[in-house]
């Protein structure tokens, strides 16, 4: 059962429907889900078809996708369900937005995961004003969320996440959690219609630090549910301290959300290595 004192969504980050049946079963609830080309390669059929060697063509990968999709919704109606379209370096915008509106013709309840590129941008501020819903991924700098804010002006308030990755800044000695808490305060004074979904989560300090500055989302992998639970699903209180030593502070900037978002720096290393991966796992499952 939901705790009284929790003001923050929790989503599971997955790809296997039976793991998210037993996380149901475990929380009494969970609000959505969200999905990349990655939890998608690591399904257990997924990974069963790639043991034999009986890899997808290009059509049945999108098929497989839409029914692992289909079968979250159906666990998860009144819930989000992220969906990302396949993009490497070479991705056009016309190749994003065809995916993106097949890919939310699945099920009632998608938000269309982008990357935070220049292409990814110009397709979510085309979508946005065709009434669809987007989760902007592989965020990794208060500038990029600047522009996402800038590039779905006019959407409603959870049309739109934008999901900075904690763990890819820790693991080069950055304190990830300062990424979320300056992106919340950037919004909130602005009155953005950004939610923000805290992603990349490996640990349950990341965890209770995310609840503590009440990140709007939280999506976490199965382990994280388990170990919540394990602590009676507590919601950590003001005492609750964060060890952030050993990594570096990410300082707050000020940022104009009223510039255009062509304004903005948005290029990320990160961002990029990201893609890299998630476009290298989507093939792993695809006959060349």
């Amino acid at each position: 059962m939901r705790p009284k004192e929790l003001h923050t969504k929790i989503f599971l980050d997955g790809g296997d429907p039976e793991e998210t049946k037993k996380a149901i079963e475990l929380l009494g609830f969970l609000d959505g889900q969200t999905t990349n080309p990655t939890l998608i390669s690591k399904n257990p059929d997924a990974l069963a078809r790639i043991q034999k060697k009986d890899l997808f063509s290009k059509e049945e990968v999108y098929d497989f996708y839409k029914g692992v999709v289909l079968e979250l919704s159906g666990l998860l109606p009144d819930g989000s369900i992220s969906v990302e379209v396949y993009a490497d370096s070479s991705t056009t915008k016309d190749e994003m937005y065809k995916q993106a509106k097949e890919m939310f013709s699945w099920i009632p309840n998608a938000h269309i995961k982008l990357p935070i590129t220049q292409q990814g941008l110009s397709v979510a501020e085309r979508i946005t004003k065709e009434g669809m819903r987007v989760n902007m991924t592989l965020c990794f700098s208060q500038e990029q969320a600047a522009a996402v804010s800038s590039a779905t002006k006019g959407a409603k308030r959870g049309d739109v996440f934008v999901s900075p990755f904690i763990g890819r800044l820790d693991d080069r000695g950055e304190n990830g959690m300062d990424l979320i808490a300056n992106i919340i305060k950037m919004y909130k004074i602005a009155d953005s219609h950004v939610e923000v979904l805290t992603a990349s989560v490996r640990s349950m300090e990341h965890f209770f630090e995310a609840l503590k500055i009440r990140t709007d989302i939280i999506t976490v992998p199965f382990k994280v549910v388990e170990q919540w639970v394990g602590q009676r699903m507590q919601v950590p209180n003001e005492n609750f301290v964060y060890d952030a030593s050993g990594f570096k502070p990410i300082p707050y900037q000020e940022f104009d959300l009223e510039s255009k978002w062509q304004d903005f720096d948005i290029k990320h290393e990160l961002t990029d290595k990201g893609i890299e991966k998630f476009s290298e796992d989507w093939n792993t499952l695809v006959q060349k």
